[in-house]
């Protein structure tokens, strides 16, 4: 026979378990799954130091390198251009059956996630453009950028043949020291053709609910896209006192952004 006793004592135990379950809860984060995009000249090592962090929080980070570049620079054809690059992605996010991503686009990798929006909007929560490119229907990365040293780079190696176009010194983002001279060691060329396909964009990123612009404040270059998205009462946006180069400059407080926009 159960006894009152006995009644008292389950009571007390469900309440201490139901009591372990809820303080277990709060300690534990929920886990968020981050697809990070490098831009012109990167690979996936761009965001070792963030992937390092927000694994260490108990989140899962795919930081993948696109066709043609880094550890994938021995495919690197004329045929490599946007659409290839936004395949790359799209293909990850299918594949390994994500949802609810937090995608990241860094620099030209701004064109890459705008178009990945529109082919798996419904598997992404939040998107970021990182100091990146944000195209509108038509446009092409040089089209964004405008011009400038870039777009005189591109043409210069077009008028070459080039398929690629050779990086730009780490310098001339902000970096010093070790930082520079890792960068210049890790650079790759970018496949020109990714340069000069436009965008077809028909507005996915904007249908995203929580979207964020973050603005290196150093890239005078990329400010417009600043003022533009802090004056839209459905956008976040910050300004980081760093050059260009954010994911290497100052990956805490990228990780802590990141954290918050999703």
């Amino acid at each position: 026979m159960t006894t009152r006793r006995d009644v008292i004592a389950a009571a007390t135990m469900g309440a201490a378990a139901f009591a372990i379950t809820v303080s277990q809860s709060k300690a534990q984060p929920i886990q968020k799954t981050f697809v990070l995009v490098h831009g012109a000249w990167g690979g996936g090592w761009v965001w070792r130091r963030v992937a390092d962090l927000l694994e260490k929080r108990g989140h899962k980070v795919f930081a993948p390198t696109s066709t043609g570049q880094g550890e994938r620079s021995h495919l690197l054809d004329r045929r490599v251009n946007l659409t290839v690059q936004i395949t790359d992605i799209v293909n990850l996010i299918k594949w390994e059956r994500l949802d609810g991503v937090l995608l990241v686009g860094w620099s030209y990798g701004g064109m890459v996630i705008a178009g990945v929006a529109e082919e798996v909007e419904r598997a992404i929560s939040s998107i970021v453009f990182l100091d990146a490119l944000v195209p509108q229907n038509g446009q092409s990365a040089l089209d964004v950028v405008g011009p400038g040293d870039f777009a005189n780079m591109v043409h210069t190696a077009e008028q070459k043949g080039d398929i690629a176009v050779p990086p730009p010194p780490a310098a001339s983002v902000g970096l010093i020291g070790d930082d520079r001279a890792w960068m210049d060691a890790m650079m790759t060329p970018h496949p020109i053709a990714t340069l000069f396909e436009k965008a077809r964009v028909t507005g996915a990123y904007e249908r995203i609910a929580r979207k964020a612009y973050i603005w290196a404040e150093r890239n005078a270059e990329l400010e417009r896209f600043y003022q533009k998205y802090r004056s839209a009462p459905d956008w976040r946006t910050y300004a980081m006192p760093s050059g260009h180069a954010v994911p290497v400059e100052l990956p805490e407080r990228l990780t802590e952004i990141l954290l918050e926009a999703a």
